[in-house]
């Protein structure tokens, strides 16, 4: 049996933030973190942008160099998927059936990418972005003549992969079942322009469209057939239709949770000594009038990662973070901040046609989110709105010429 003070499943975001954190607020004794992941902590957001397209190596997406993790005396286990958990004992049952022990649990585990589960989607040549082999796969695979690439879901992941595979000289068909992109995370004024602009780089979109059936040939893709009949010829597939959260073992140990693991302010969940953060964790967010959601970011899995560290060395801090995303799409950095769920209105904020603008969301008067597209300024200065909750006059909002931080 071995034992650890702190041992930390994962190795994204969260997990990585976890140990910085639990080090930086004075934790001496000893630290795990535990991954079926078989590379050292890295960033995920540019795998499908920056490393995809090979203008980042490896090495410039990795969180911090190797070296960072054995000088602050944080040991990492890779390539081992934790497949039990013990909380009466304290223990964990790897899969290379190693025991460990361990004093408090942080689970950052995140999650898996959600699979086709039409006929023909066993075959070789479908692909999705979770992870570094996920994608060099994929380069391989583009690089020995896949060129015609059929991307499944218009969220954020398949549209940065579409942008990539363009750039890339890929013919590009992106199928959408819902009537928009970006119909989970924005509103119409931002849909509108993201579906134009991508049709203006070539990638054909088709909306209200989902997938019947993949074709094959030799054990590979070899087309797309849609629920309308349709068959659309390709080399490769892209699926970017979600993730499930990683917390099958928590749940069995007696987690409450059902999209993903409950927890409370501090990042414990029902289970004692446990907590759990990231893409994983179901928390009642303050910025989404408190409903109880999973967010998907770099942000989230950071700040939670540092709420639950503290906690563990006896600070508790309720989780209260101003959320914020970004998604770079050829020249257009679109930047979040807010959560726009349960809006009632929205403002427009410049002009689309010169590819810098901003759409504001409001709920009951007040500011809850703002969507920047090339627009800095008005990201930066929004969040002070967002975090006040401030009433203002949409007709003022709309006047791009007056700065937001001259509206409070």
């Amino acid at each position: 049996m071995e034992h650890y003070d702190v041992v930390i499943v994962g190795s994204g975001h969260g997990a990585a933030q976890a140990a910085i954190a639990l080090r930086q607020n004075g934790h001496e004794d000893s630290i795990l973190m535990v991954s079926r992941d078989r590379n050292p902590p890295y960033e995920r957001p540019p795998l499908s942008k920056e490393y995809l397209a090979g203008e980042k190596p490896f090495e410039r997406i990795q969180i911090r160099p190797e070296k960072f993790w054995s000088d602050k005396h944080v040991e990492l286990r890779l390539g081992r998927n934790v497949n039990e958990v013990d909380p009466v004992a304290r223990e964990l049952v790897l899969s290379d059936e190693t025991r460990i022990a361990y004093r408090k649990l942080i689970w950052a585990a995140g999650g898996d990418a959600r699979r086709l589960s039409c006929p023909g989607s066993d075959l070789a040549g479908i692909h999705y972005i979770r992870t570094r082999r996920d994608v060099d796969t994929l380069k391989e695979e583009l690089g020995t003549g896949g060129k015609r690439a059929v991307i499944v879901g218009a969220g954020y992941i398949g549209l940065e992969a579409a942008a990539v595979l363009r750039k890339l000289d890929c013919e590009v068909t992106v199928v959408e079942m819902l009537d928009r992109v970006l119909a989970r995370v924005a509103g119409p004024e931002l849909s509108e322009f993201y579906a134009a602009y991508h049709r203006e780089q070539g990638v054909d979109l088709r909306l209200s469209t989902g997938v019947d059936t993949i074709q094959g040939e030799d054990g590979r893709v070899r087309a797309v057939v849609t629920d309308s009949g349709e068959t659309i010829a390709c080399d490769v597939i892209v699926a970017g239709i979600g993730i499930v959260p990683s917390v099958g073992p928590l749940i069995a140990a007696g987690a409450a949770g059902s999209s993903g693991v409950d927890v409370d302010t501090f990042g414990r969940t029902t289970l004692d000594d446990i907590y759990a953060i990231g893409d994983c964790a179901a928390h009642a967010n303050p910025y989404a009038d408190n409903k109880v959601i999973r967010l998907e970011s770099v942000q989230n899995a950071n700040d939670m990662a540092s709420v639950a560290a503290k906690a563990i060395m006896g600070d508790k801090q309720d989780y209260d973070a101003v959320p914020w995303f970004w998604s770079n799409q050829y020249d257009l950095r679109l930047q979040t901040v807010g959560i726009s769920i349960a809006h009632d209105q929205t403002v427009l904020r410049g002009d689309p046609a010169e590819k810098k603008f901003s759409v504001i969301y409001l709920r009951e008067g007040k500011v809850i989110a703002l969507d920047c597209v090339n627009n800095t300024k008005d990201y930066v200065q929004g969040r002070k709105l967002v975090m006040d909750r401030a009433e203002i006059d949409p007709d003022l909002l709309a006047d791009a010429s007056v700065p937001l931080k001259e509206m409070r």
